[in-house]
């Protein structure tokens, strides 16, 4: 433990803080590693007893939160999935219906699993059905859509809105919002979670779900999402072309102009998939330089979300920059190719393709963003 402390790998956190100071680092002060390592180096003494900070910690790790309280809604899928030991890619998409007496104001959401090691993602879409006449009960609770696509259809009358709209990859925590900031869940409806299973060396069953936080003060402005390069807004741009060749480093650009309102950018999120060395992201405003986001060493299996500590703001005609490296090579200790081979990019998702993908959750822009500091649930 120590050495890993003191070395900087743990606790994992691989934005680079010199570029952009996020307020959810992971990263500890030299003051906090010498702390740590000093109480090592004394054989680990125990402090004064706490039980209900015990209790507390146990009760967040039986519900399977990372967040600082236990949620308000659990919803999980209605029976697990059994993720058979084979090379295959599997995507499935699990409807779990909901109701409640009212509807809720969200602070935070955050994805759960039993079984993180065969998940590559999760994406989740919140769906309102007011319509007491539409079941969302007696229609079919899972489609493989590798195998029964066609059984989508019967999901078709729920999909009329869509609410908020999130994910999970590997590294990310939960998802939360400052006051006055969040999205409103509805009194009635169903969330459809698709999980992207990755090969799996082992036959496992998976149960994943989602966990819900409320807040009784009001959401005054409301949370969007949108994603940039691959599989979303501007993907037949990225330069060169996404495919990358075998034993070869290379480095591709997307440049996305702002052709919507002023943003108020809450926080961004990077994706690229095993190759990814570098993921820079900017945005340019006549002569000015806005940093967004810098991970110099990237590792797929420590992603995150990452919070600004007060709005970075994002004006119409602003253009956004993201840049990533790509290490195709044997040198590479995270290629999962060996020998290294031709990898291209058609914007699905697979685990053997890339990606090169930054989301931004934002608010519309106001009058004053400029001197907010978010506060922190």
């Amino acid at each position: 433990m120590k050495k890993v402390i003191a070395s900087r790998y743990m606790p994992p956190w691989r934005a680079d803080d010199h570029y952009t100071d996020f307020s959810n680092k992971r990263s500890l002060t030299d003051d906090e590693i010498q702390k740590i390592t000093s109480w090592i180096d004394a054989g680990t003494p125990k402090g004064k007893v706490n039980l209900q900070s015990e209790k507390e910690i146990l009760e967040k790790i039986r519900l399977g939160t990372a967040y600082g309280r236990v949620p308000d809604m659990v919803l999980k899928m209605k029976t697990p999935y059994v993720v058979k030991a084979n090379r295959g890619e599997r995507f499935v998409v699990f409807k779990i219906p909901f109701e409640l007496k009212e509807e809720a104001n969200v602070e935070a959401i955050e994805f759960t699993t039993n079984e993180k090691r065969v998940i590559h993602h999760a994406n989740f879409a919140v769906h309102p059905v007011e319509d007491p006449a539409i079941d969302i009960y007696k229609t079919i609770d899972s489609v493989d859509l590798n195998t029964s696509m066609h059984l989508y259809d019967q999901w078709l009358p729920y999909k009329k809105r869509m609410i908020y709209y999130g994910g999970w990859i590997p590294g990310t925590s939960y998802e939360s919002y400052p006051k006055d900031i969040g999205w409103v869940m509805p009194k009635r409806g169903v969330i459809l979670l698709t999980v992207h299973f990755a090969p799996s060396g082992k036959t496992v069953e998976s149960i994943n779900g989602i966990n819900l936080f409320f807040k009784k003060t009001p959401v005054k402005r409301h949370v969007k999402v949108i994603s940039l390069g691959s599989g979303g807004i501007g993907e037949s741009e990225i330069y060169p072309p996404l495919v990358l060749f075998a034993g070869e480093v290379q480095t591709h650009r997307l440049r996305i102009a702002n052709s919507r309102e002023d943003i108020s950018l809450l926080y961004v999120w990077p994706h690229m998939h095993y190759l990814g060395k570098d993921f820079k992201a900017f945005a340019t405003r006549e002569q000015d330089t806005i940093p967004l986001v810098h991970i110099p060493a990237w590792d797929f299996r420590w992603q995150e979300i990452y919070r600004y500590k007060k709005p970075v703001i994002l004006k119409r005609g602003d253009v956004v920059n993201v840049y990533g490296t790509y290490d195709n090579t044997a040198n590479n200790p995270l290629n999962p190719n060996n020998p290294p081979k031709f990898v291209e990019s058609s914007g699905d998702m697979r685990s053997d393709q890339e990606m090169l993908t930054l989301l931004l959750v934002y608010v519309p822009y106001e009058a004053g963003d400029e001197t907010l500091v978010y506060d922190q649930p």
